[in-house]
C-alpha cells in the first residue's frame, strides 16, 4: 500500500539507471509515494540542472531536500528524511 503521509517525493531518473530502480523498489516497498520524471528527454534534464544543480540519475527530491549519487549513498539521508525507522535504514536495497 502507498502512502502519502511522506513528504512529497519526486525522483528524476533514466530507464537503463540500475540505482534508480533499485531506488524505486525501495520506495515502493516502503510505501512512499512518488512521481517519476525521466532525465533522458532534455527538458525535463534541464528542469532536473535548474532545480538540484546535477545532471546525473538518479536525484531524489523529498520536500526542499535533495539527494543524488548512488542508492546507496542516498539510503541514509532518504530514510531519515521520509520518517522511516532505523531498521529500514539498515535493510538490504
Amino acid at each position: 500500500m502507498i502512502s502519502a503521509s511522506h513528504p512529497n517525493v519526486i525522483i528524476y531518473t533514466t530507464p537503463t539507471c540500475p540505482d534508480c530502480h533499485m531506488l524505486k523498489a525501495w520506495l515502493e516497498r516502503e510505501g512512499v509515494a512518488f512521481e517519476e520524471r525521466d532525465i533522458t528527454s532534455p527538458k525535463i534534464m534541464e528542469e532536473a540542472k535548474a532545480r538540484t544543480g546535477v545532471r546525473v540519475a538518479p536525484i531524489t527530491l523529498v520536500g526542499e531536500s535533495v539527494f543524488y549519487g548512488t542508492f546507496p549513498s542516498q539510503k541514509p539521508g532518504l530514510s531519515e528524511a521520509l520518517g522511516l525507522s532505523a531498521s529500514t535504514r539498515n535493510r538490504a536495497p
